[in-house]
């Protein structure tokens, strides 16, 4: 019985060196490597266009696509869920490579590597490990676990959350209205003008506005509207 043989690695190719390209498909493509160039591409358009067409088994990329950073549409490469990224580099620069694991690369190889093991990484990247070094590690998972700092607090949002929804009912006549009377307004909404005016004291100490004008500005360019209450 003939022992049966396994489909051979899919793989595609992003980079926009042409030479690049040429050499990386005659190496993947050989006879006796499993493997078999299925497209290249060497522009963001072409490899989500590719990528999509084919649903390589593993995705080797450039980061520097002739300016344009392959990074910023990894995780479009990937949304099919069948392929695999494996980042092909000359980079140096560990950030932009710890980046790359962060937004979805299964592993990291420069481009000085030897053929055997370009070979070698994209044959376990393929079986689902990863292909990075211990250093690189150590920071990826550092960066999951390093604590947050809390998100800084936007004044004029909490100025905003600090208004009733009356109050904000009464900003939002004011900007409908613009110009009508403190007569007229408190008549629209059904109050007092001694109430009105016991309100709007109170917003103009909550928004930091002296009067019915600098309120209209604040609230026109901060969108505000009964509905946000």
């Amino acid at each position: 019985m003939m022992p049966v043989q396994s489909a051979p690695i899919s793989v595609m190719l992003v980079d926009d060196h042409k030479t690049m390209l040429w050499g990386l498909e005659r190496l993947i493509g050989g006879e006796r490597t499993g493997m078999k160039v299925v497209a290249s591409a060497s522009n963001r358009e072409e490899a989500l266009a590719l990528a999509a067409r084919f649903s390589p088994n593993v995705i080797l990329l450039d980061i520097d696509l002739d300016g344009d950073c392959s990074l910023d549409f990894l995780p479009a490469l990937l949304v099919s869920g069948l392929s695999r990224a494996l980042v092909f580099s000359g980079t140096r620069d560990q950030p932009t490579l710890d980046r790359a694991i962060l937004v979805g690369a299964r592993g990291v190889l420069r481009k000085d590597a030897p053929t055997e093991v370009v070979l070698r990484a994209i044959e376990k990247v393929h079986q689902g490990e990863l292909w990075i070094d211990h250093e690189m590690m150590a920071r990826i998972f550092g960066e999951f676990t390093r604590p947050r700092a809390a998100p800084k607090k936007d004044p004029e949002l909490e100025k905003l959350a600090s208004l009733t929804a009356k109050e904000h009912k009464i900003v939002d006549a004011i900007v409908a209205g613009n110009g009508m009377t403190n007569k007229a307004l408190a008549q629209s909404l059904f109050i007092s003008e001694h109430t009105l005016r016991n309100y709007l004291v109170s917003i103009y100490k909550k928004l930091g506005v002296n009067n019915r004008l600098e309120l209209y500005v604040y609230a026109v360019r901060h969108q505000i509207s009964a509905a946000s209450s």
